[in-house]
């Protein structure tokens, strides 16, 4: 599945097989922002035996503190894995200085604000220049929080976008003590004495993050923050989106819970979208934050649904079945 790219430098910098499935890992350097060290990694999967005519693209966004092996681990295990053997071309970046990708030289600024603006867009333009027709995107946690930002932001052109589906994504959690003024300017002081959040050491995964996620997370939940920037307010923006949508949250995630993916679900425009609790009174298991994706509960009763509801983004997911909506026969 080796591929070039007219639209910016992109190094191939691996071409594997992996059991049954091919492996492409790619570097692209754009050098569309601010800081021209930029370089991203995405990784291709598909079918090692079925050449060069692949399924319908999807791309996989990782959360905080996490990189590619959420969706796909060194065994062949997880949902790109299985989505790649179901017969889609599967694609999944690595955000800045995470996993393959580089820590460019201003890292410990980076924030969903770069991700959203330079980045999605640029991965995008790429996947649907390879695959000639627009991805379809899947966010979980934080990745599905920098893809509503770069929806709500405009970043993304509708013809990146063929569906969208968030796992785990809210940005309406409120944290009282942050809107008290004093306490927001002394946890920014210490906060600036550092230049990252370590995942092994808070035990919240293998990578670490900049810090200028958190500063940015401070601004969102101070006295008079909003999800946005300067001159974009990407909440308002949220509801003249009008792509396909599946938001998904787990009854038992505690970190982004039910509510509050809920109020992102319904700030988003248009018709085409369904909310989906994850919780034992709809059939499931209670899922949390992470096993919502990465368990083997997952695997049986999550992943089949994902895979239904790409294929037709209009069918109803419920329970623990896709069903599709098939128009009545005219007479």
């Amino acid at each position: 599945m080796q591929s070039s790219s007219t639209l910016f430098p992109v190094a191939l910098l691996s071409a594997e097989r992996r059991g049954d499935l091919s492996e492409d890992v790619y570097r692209i350097k754009a050098g569309n922002s601010p800081d021209v060290s930029v370089e991203l990694a995405v990784t291709r999967l598909g079918l090692a035996d079925q050449g060069g005519a692949q399924g319908m693209p999807v791309i996989l966004l990782h959360g905080s503190f996490s990189n590619r092996r959420f969706w796909y681990s060194p065994k062949g295990i997880g949902l790109g894995a299985y989505l790649a053997r179901a017969g889609f071309d599967v694609w999944i970046p690595e955000m800045r200085g995470h996993g393959l990708s580089p820590r460019n030289r201003q890292w410990q600024d980076n924030c969903v604000a770069d991700y959203a603006r330079d980045d999605l867009p640029v991965i995008g333009a790429f996947v649907r220049e390879q695959c000639g027709q627009a991805p379809h995107w899947v966010g979980h946690s934080l990745g599905g929080t920098t893809l509503a930002a770069a929806l709500g932001g405009g970043y993304l052109e509708p013809g990146l976008v063929a569906s969208v589906a968030l796992f785990g994504t809210q940005i309406s959690r409120v944290y009282w003590p942050l809107k008290v003024p004093p306490v927001a300017w002394g946890a920014r002081a210490v906060l600036k004495r550092f230049a990252q959040l370590s995942g092994p050491r808070f035990k919240r995964g293998p990578e670490d993050e900049p810090i200028g996620l958190a500063l940015e997370s401070l601004r969102w939940h101070g006295l008079f923050g909003r999800f946005g920037v300067k001159g974009n307010d990407w909440w308002a923006g949220l509801a003249e989106v009008d792509v396909p949508l599946l938001a998904v949250a787990g009854a038992g995630d505690f970190q982004d819970p039910v509510w509050a993916c809920r109020k992102l679900y319904e700030q988003l425009g248009g018709t085409r979208k369904q909310f989906l609790r994850l919780g034992r009174e709809e059939g499931f298991e209670a899922f949390g934050h992470v096993d919502m994706l990465v368990s083997k509960a997952a695997q049986a009763q999550v992943w089949p649904l994902v895979e239904g509801w790409l294929r037709d983004p209009s069918a109803v997911v419920q329970g623990a079945e896709v069903v599709v909506q098939v128009p009545a026969t005219q007479t």
